[in-house]
């Protein structure tokens, strides 16, 4: 597993959609902390409360289990996603080019905002039980078809051109994903900026390439 670095000053572990307040809001914060410093699997009921700095059965006045709180926190992240992706491709305008660079930029700018947010719900998904897993995968595949969307149709006015949709859509998603695991605050580049540079290149690697035909002499 990668590394964890600390968040830097002034960022933010929850987004402004996050509506928990008190000890639950403060159990899915220390939730989220340790499950990104330690993996899912290597943080006990009783390592959250003392983090929290309640008693281990407290806990369950607020959270039927452990599990829940990373439910809860996968949720909030992919939902976070899918609207910042929906509103970027609404305001975006009509062309395909243009909603791919908005997709791009938001599904970065939410990776770089809410690191360690992305990282959680990126690499505990699987330790999700099979029933809230497919809750989030759900929310997950329609951002992922928004995505595809904008992408089948540039192909279809000739703006695009796929060598395979699915693979094409998943390694531009993959692209923004990563940014969680290396960007930081303070370093040699922006959040916007890295936003920016992704978004051409997703519209690089689609766009479609004019070939030269010349005349045969």
């Amino acid at each position: 597993m990668d590394a964890v670095e600390p968040l830097g000053d002034g960022e933010e572990l929850l987004p402004p959609s996050a509506t928990s307040d008190g000890t639950l809001r403060r159990l899915q914060e220390v939730a989220l902390t340790c499950f990104g410093e330690r993996g899912y699997h290597g943080v006990s009921i009783r390592d959250l409360a003392r983090a929290a700095g309640i008693q281990p059965s407290s806990i369950y006045a607020h959270v039927r289990s452990k599990e829940e709180l990373l439910f809860g926190i996968s949720m909030l992240g992919h939902v976070t996603q899918r609207d910042a992706a929906d509103a970027a491709v609404l305001v975006a305008g009509p062309e395909p080019v243009d909603q791919l660079r908005a997709y791009v930029q938001a599904h970065v700018h939410m990776h770089a905002t809410y690191r360690m947010l992305a990282r959680v719900c990126n690499r505990e998904l699987a330790a999700l039980s099979p029933e809230h897993e497919q809750q989030v995968r759900a929310v997950r595949e329609t951002s992922v078809r928004l995505l595809q969307g904008v992408l089948a149709r540039g192909e279809r006015l000739g703006v695009f051109e796929l060598a395979d949709p699915y693979l094409v859509a998943a390694a531009i998603g993959a692209m923004g994903i990563r940014v969680a695991e290396w960007w930081q605050p303070g370093g040699n580049h922006t959040a916007d900026e890295v936003a920016d540079v992704y978004a051409e290149l997703a519209v690089k690697l689609v766009a479609k390439q004019e070939r030269c035909t010349g005349d045969e002499s």
